[in-house]
């Protein structure tokens, strides 16, 4: 199965990567407001079924791949 992970920063959290971005793209003449920077991994795991899938998912973010202090994360299990 192919699962997306989209890991992004909670809302009150500094975001100084896309801060850096926005101003950037300011200054080169673009009329942009805030920007948010999140990841998207896409991951292939061995599970028997769609729920097997997200509990995989879960447990991933929950030990590496977002930080619950600062993160929220949303999982799709994509079609094959």
């Amino acid at each position: 199965m192919k699962l997306r992970i989209e890991v992004k920063l909670k809302p009150g959290h500094f975001d100084p990567e896309g801060d850096v971005a926005a101003k950037s793209l300011r200054d080169l003449g673009f009329n942009v407001g805030m920007i948010k920077v999140g990841k998207i991994y896409i991951v292939d795991v061995e599970a028997k079924d769609h729920e097997e899938a997200l509990k995989l998912a879960d447990e991933m973010c929950r030990k590496l791949l977002a930080n619950p202090v600062k993160d929220d994360y949303s999982v799709e299990v994509l079609p094959v």
